[in-house]
């Protein structure tokens, strides 16, 4: 099993409604996922344990199968984890600098 670290951005902050009903879920209370809020944006930080990044990404969208009018515009890896994965490749991983000579 690997553990995954990733976020989840929605396409619109979260109403307060939506944020009430969410904060009563006890789904979202376990550990494996947070709410993030800033002005006018709200995100997920995500850590789960599976064998694929695929089951990761949708375990945590299972999350929010019953939890209408919100959605997800995108899945933002940490470069670090595909790296500590043994999943990175110059595609994913941006190629550091050249070190000052």
């Amino acid at each position: 099993m690997r553990s995954w670290y990733f976020t989840l951005h929605l396409q619109e902050p979260l109403t307060p409604d939506q944020a009430d009903t969410l904060d009563g879920l006890d789904r979202f209370n376990d550990g494996r996922i947070g709410r993030v809020e800033s002005p006018g944006h709200t995100e997920f930080s995500c850590l789960f344990t599976t064998e694929t990044l695929t089951e990761a990404i949708a375990e945590a969208l299972d999350f929010f199968e019953d939890f209408p009018g919100v959605l997800i515009s995108s899945v933002e890896l940490d470069h670090f984890d595909l790296d500590s994965n043994g999943m990175s490749t110059p595609a994913v991983v941006p190629v550091p600098p050249p070190l000052p000579v």
